[in-house]
């Protein structure tokens, strides 16, 4: 997790830098995989319109993508969480590669994300999501107005990540890093995770869990996702890591 009280868990599976990355993009659906996994009976989502936080200087409605590998994240709209109003807003290039790219450039960031360098490196990841087909969707999270982590919501059953776990359909990832130095340490991660979490489960009924995999080394992003409500399960070997395999479940989430 990008701080929130550490430096972030890093891409994880999806899409990873260097060569590893080219296995996300290679792992084309057929028609009958997203008629399986995507499936035609996706949340019709509202978009954010007036619900975007003031200040954010983003356009109601902008970015919003037609897939719905996820169903339409997008337009989940606003929460409001002991932190302040929250919304998920597609990133786009041409508005946020200067942010992420500096976000990115962090050196506790960089630390586990591995994507510091010029902005055609963050540029060239965050393309391979936004030029993909949906099982991956970057977004920067905006509190109370202003635009401080990056979030990445994956299909974990559709990702190489599967390989690693017992996966179900449906089985939805979570990547977050925390921007702002000052938005670190105090919480706010574990309760961004947590509404997060929240917002997967409430807006895709067919998702029974959500899952994470930060690094092991990274033992304050592990204690943020504990401290959301997820569970611990396993230690998993990743191309690019150890991690912890974090997991949520929808039957426990009111006890967790």
């Amino acid at each position: 997790m990008g701080s929130g009280p550490g430096p972030g868990p890093g891409p994880g599976s999806t899409p990873p830098s260097g060569g590893a990355a080219e296995d996300t993009l290679d792992l084309r659906l057929s028609e009958e995989l997203v008629a399986m996994f995507g499936g035609s009976d996706a949340v019709t989502a509202t978009p954010p319109g007036a619900g975007t936080p003031p200040g954010a200087g983003i356009p109601p409605g902008a970015g919003i993508p037609a897939g719905d590998l996820l169903d339409t994240p997008a337009g989940w709209g606003p929460v409001t969480t002991p932190a302040g109003v929250f919304q998920l807003v597609p990133v786009r290039i041409e508005r946020d590669l200067e942010l992420i790219t500096r976000w990115m450039n962090d050196p506790a960031v960089a630390a586990f994300w591995e994507l510091a360098g010029t902005e055609d490196v963050t540029a060239a990841h965050l393309r391979l999501q936004l030029d993909g087909d949906g099982r991956s969707v970057p977004f920067l999270g905006v509190l109370g107005g202003t635009p401080m982590s990056y979030w990445e919501l994956y299909r974990a059953d559709l990702d190489p990540l599967a390989r690693h776990y017992p996966a179900r359909p449906h089985d939805t990832g979570i990547h977050l890093l925390l921007g702002g130095v000052a938005d670190r340490g105090r919480g706010v991660g574990t309760t961004l995770l947590r509404a997060v979490a929240d917002l997967v489960l409430d807006h895709r009924p067919r998702c029974g869990r959500v899952i994470a995999e930060p690094d092991l080394r990274n033992t304050p992003s592990v204690s943020a996702f504990l401290s959301a409500g997820f569970r611990y399960t396993a230690e998993v070997d990743l191309p690019d890591k150890r991690a912890a395999l974090m997991v949520r479940e929808r039957a426990f989430r009111d006890l967790m």
